[in-house]
């Protein structure tokens, strides 16, 4: 089990500001402001920003991502739309993906730092 997740991020106030509304729409709030670091979380913090001024842009090619749950295809959509509105890149539109499981509904954005997010919720086959 994954208790948290952390990335790195050239400028933590322009990521924080990004991240507030994006995260938002999957019911995290930002729960940690020090100096250096941002966490969100429901309860506790679970997805942390850390400050590295200086770094170099993620390669595309990385192969990290992070993939966050959301509540209903509602969610997913305002995530999407959110990331795009704050400066993320779309890097795959919100819909099902019948190749990874019955149901999974997903979109994958990246953040104005490169780092790929994907939100996910499943939906019942009713």
């Amino acid at each position: 089990m994954i208790d948290h997740v952390s990335i790195a991020v050239p400028d933590l106030t322009a990521s924080a500001a990004f991240y507030d509304g994006v995260l938002a729409t999957l019911g995290l709030q930002r729960l940690v402001s020090r100096e250096g670091t941002v966490g969100y979380g429901k309860r506790y913090p679970e997805f942390w920003l850390n400050a590295r001024p200086g770094m170099a842009p993620v390669p595309a090619d990385s192969g990290v991502h992070i993939c966050l749950r959301g509540r209903g295809r509602e969610a997913i959509e305002a995530f999407h739309a959110a990331a795009l509105a704050a400066g993320g890149s779309d890097d795959g539109g919100p819909g099902l993906r019948p190749e990874y499981s019955p149901g999974y509904f997903a979109a994958f954005v990246r953040d104005p730092d490169g780092n790929r997010i994907e939100a996910v919720t499943f939906l019942s086959e009713d």
